[in-house]
């Protein structure tokens, strides 16, 4: 699943978004020629689009690895231990891009590309006032989305921020943690006031259908700042910036912003859309067990749309002790086909993160609310008749986010983490020596970390 360095680099920047994308002419897409001044609208469109392919890079590998450190997903491959060693015991190596030191680099990638385009956009003497600013909102966007990424899985200081500066120029300075989201939220907030006039100077791909105009770009951009908001206890602010979302309880759970995948000629397929019955990829047993019951006694609806039954495998040491083995009999149907996009946020996430600012607030009322519509409408469940107080609200509130949001982003590790919580995951599968662990970070990768000249 974990593609080879050089690989996982490669593959998707060799190919446009499919289906509804913007086919682009470029050259060498190994190496492609930074964008120069006064660009035309089709290298404008060209290079919007290298920012949403770069960003793909991480999507996939993102959604498994935080499902293997929130204890939704397993992956035991025989060929490549450290899934069960490194991830879920340690220590994590920081040198490994693929592992420890990973969700750094691809990132990045996608914030420089997106630096490229700001340096230009200004003097694009083919686009009217308002298009070059909407551009400029759309690259902010998509660099804050992927700074949340790194800041997600790397919780502790020494983030670089000041990344758009010229090779030449010395290594960008390494700032704490607190200051790094504080540029997250500058860059939503400026962005969002950039979003202007009717149209883009380009074509978004069809994850972002509902959202391909500046204004209606813009709802998903306060849906980001929304989630911002609440990871940083702004619960009154995420109130307001939900009213500014594309939230609606009456919508479609799904409604959202996607990123693509396909299999048409130079596209690149979606890597988690594997057998459910064969491949090394498994639910965590947990998610079964601690599922509540719908009426009538089934499971919650949502673990029976992403998990079944399969052949159990086993993993973990040679060690004929059961204590040092686990084993799982769940696979993932959460991404049927290649085809099948991966959310960045949808609607049923913005009703639950409205639900936990309610409960940051003290406003347990509306948070019953909402959590009963997501529970009744997308788990099938009996809505609740009350909290008992704020912690029963807020076990509640961590289910449904865990069972709505499971295999789509690291949602659980993130919100029970923010909440010294991840206890509750289950974190002992093995007691050891060395026993299993939640970690509370990635390290910054170590290629960071050398003395810098």
């Amino acid at each position: 699943m974990k593609w080879t360095t050089l690989t996982r680099l490669l593959l998707p920047v060799l190919a446009l978004f499919g289906a509804g994308a913007c086919d682009y002419d470029i050259a060498n897409p190994n190496s492609p020629a930074v964008i120069g001044e006064n660009p035309s609208a089709s290298q404008v469109g060209a290079a919007a689009n290298g920012i949403l392919i770069a960003t793909r890079q991480d999507q996939a590998d993102w959604a498994l690895d935080g499902a293997i450190f929130g204890r939704e997903a397993f992956r035991i491959d025989p060929a490549d231990p450290r899934f069960t060693t490194e991830m879920m015991q340690g220590p994590l190596d920081p040198g490994s891009r693929a592992f420890g030191g990973d969700h750094w680099l691809e990132p990045y990638s996608a914030i420089r590309s997106a630096n490229d385009l700001l340096a230009v956009i200004g003097t694009a003497s083919s686009l009217t006032p308002e298009q070059q600013s909407a551009t400029s909102g759309f690259a902010r966007t998509l660099q804050a989305y992927n700074f949340t990424i790194i800041l997600s899985s790397h919780t502790q200081d020494q983030i670089p921020i000041d990344v758009g500066r010229d090779a030449s120029a010395p290594p960008a300075p390494l700032v704490t943690n607190a200051e790094a989201w504080d540029h997250v939220i500058a860059l939503l907030d400026q962005g969002a006031s950039e979003l202007v006039g009717d149209a883009f100077p380009f074509t978004l791909p069809a994850g972002f259908a509902g959202f391909a105009t500046p204004i209606t770009f813009r709802q998903f951009n306060r849906a980001l700042r929304a989630r911002v908001a609440v990871y940083r206890g702004d619960y009154a602010g995420a109130l307001t910036f939900l009213t500014e979302s594309f939230l609606d309880p009456a919508a479609s759970m799904d409604l959202g912003a996607y990123i693509d995948f396909g299999t048409g000629a130079g596209d690149v397929a979606n890597p988690l859309a594997v057998s459910s019955q064969t491949s090394e990829n498994f639910g965590h047993p947990t998610l079964e067990t601690q599922a509540q019951l719908q009426p009538g006694g089934a499971l919650d609806q949502r673990f029976l749309n992403k998990l079944v039954k399969r052949p159990p495998r086993s993993g973990g040491t040679t060690n004929t002790d059961p204590v040092q083995t686990f084993s799982s009999d769940l696979g993932w149907i959460r991404y049927p086909s290649p085809n099948t996009p991966i959310p960045i946020i949808r609607n049923e996430e913005l009703i639950l993160l409205r639900a936990e600012a309610s409960i940051g607030l003290s406003d347990l009322g509306t948070a019953l609310t909402d959590i009963n519509t997501v529970r009744s409408i997308s788990g099938n469940l009996t809505p609740l008749g009350g909290f008992a107080d704020a912690a029963a609200a807020l076990d509640e509130l961590l289910y449904n986010k865990r069972y709505s949001l499971m295999y789509e982003g690291g949602h659980s590790w993130i919100d029970y983490r923010r909440y010294g919580l991840t206890g509750n995951l289950q974190a002992i599968d093995r007691v050891g020596p060395p026993p299993d662990v939640i970690f509370p970070t990635l390290p910054v990768p170590s290629a960071e970390t050398q003395p810098r000249t």
